[in-house]
């Protein structure tokens, strides 16, 4: 029971996901977006 919830759990949040970036490439346009954001809090 469990892990069905938690399976379930995955998948809306993978969804969710997937829909905010719509595309592979949004996708990669975000992680690396947010990439850049860490490296200038850093320096």
């Amino acid at each position: 029971m469990i892990g069905k919830s938690l399976t379930l759990l995955a998948a809306l949040g993978l969804l969710a996901g997937l829909a905010a970036c719509n595309t592979v490439k949004g996708l990669g346009r975000d992680v690396e977006s947010v990439g850049q954001a860490g490296e200038r809090a850093i320096n």
